[in-house]
């Protein structure tokens, strides 16, 4: 099997490819928007990317489904609850999906959106004990997914708090101690309070340590789950929109269209947001007024999308070079 993680650091995501090295069939989960790596990935290993599988509609990102999907062929897959807006490949809970050898199992795990999923891994399909369990949004290291995030779904942070806990404990500690676990999200990440920098852990271990997993109390585990959560960012909702939509792919490989002084003064009077990157030191000793200071350091999409709206017009000011990180930065959050 092969089987690797992608972590990024900026925005706390994880994403996975799993391949049967004797199949050369391959899949990948939770992708973010700019897709190459995982296309070098697949070519290196010699796998072909057939399947494209979504945990859920994310909302911290936008995923690179359509992306991977128009690169490869590949089809893309959710939990049949999804309602996608684009051709889809629903898997039904309990469903299986064979690689070859490698075979994945679809648990739905709804709570923190009503669609979510978990995918259970085997190296074998007679194997008893999985190798371990990509649980999306669903269950981190040291946290759980919030409730109460997206309660624009049309439920209640209560209905999918009880969703969630049944989630946990009927489909995910119902695997063995050893199983691996694979979140989506890390430290940093606005889905929850609590997140490990650890981007992997067991069951048994999640068992023992993680503050949620230790409620017998469904009220009592939605309260303390819900409480102290940090705001969510206002591009949260259009992002898990969008992710059910289709779009326009991503050309991450085209640099943005540089624009003169006169073009940017246009736009600036029309209502459009100017961002420039630099340094803050080279920011302080000259700049356009009315211009806001994000630099590239840390989480640098996240704090953008702070200062702007999904609709808004963008125009960025940048060090030469860096044009291209510029925009594929913020294009993974839409």
């Amino acid at each position: 099997m092969i089987f690797e993680q992608f972590y990024l650091e900026c925005l706390s995501h994880a994403s996975y490819l799993v391949g049967d090295q004797k199949t050369g069939r391959a899949v990948v989960i939770d992708p973010r928007r700019d897709v190459q790596q995982y296309l070098d990935s697949a070519r290196e290993h010699g796998l072909t990317i057939e399947l494209v599988l979504e945990t859920h509609f994310h909302a911290d990102f936008l995923s690179g489904h359509l992306e991977i999907a128009k690169a490869t062929g590949a089809k893309i897959g959710y939990g049949s609850i999804a309602q996608p807006k684009f051709d889809t490949q629903l898997f039904a809970d309990g469903e299986r999906y064979s690689l070859g050898d490698v075979t994945l199992e679809i648990r739905h795990t709804p709570g923190h959106t009503p669609e979510s999923i978990s995918v259970v891994i085997y190296e074998q399909a007679t194997d008893t004990t999985p190798y371990g369990v990509l649980t999306g949004d669903t269950l981190f290291i040291g946290d759980v997914g919030r409730p109460d995030l997206l309660v624009s779904v049309g439920m209640t942070s209560n209905e999918l708090g009880h969703l969630l806990f049944a989630s946990l404990r009927d489909k995910l500690l119902t695997l063995p101690d050893s199983t691996r676990v694979f979140p989506a999200h890390g430290a940093g990440s606005a889905c929850g309070k609590n997140l490990s920098t650890e981007t992997m852990s067991t069951i048994g271990e999640q068992r023992r340590t993680n503050y949620a997993l230790q409620f017998t109390n469904i009220d009592q585990f939605i309260n303390v789950v819900t409480e102290g959560q940090p705001p969510a960012p206002g591009y949260f909702v259009y992002d898990a929109q969008l992710n059910s939509q289709d779009r326009a792919v991503l050309d991450e490989h085209a640099l943005p269209t540089r624009l003169s002084v006169d073009e940017v003064g246009k736009l600036f009077s029309a209502g459009a947001v100017i961002i420039d990157t630099r340094d803050p030191q080279l920011f302080a000793t000259g700049h356009i007024i009315g211009s806001i200071n994000v630099g590239f350091a840390g989480r640098y999409a996240e704090y953008a999308g702070a200062v702007v709206t999904p609709h808004d017009d963008i125009v960025i000011v940048t060090e030469g070079g860096q044009e291209l990180e510029a925009k594929v930065r913020l294009a993974r959050i839409g």
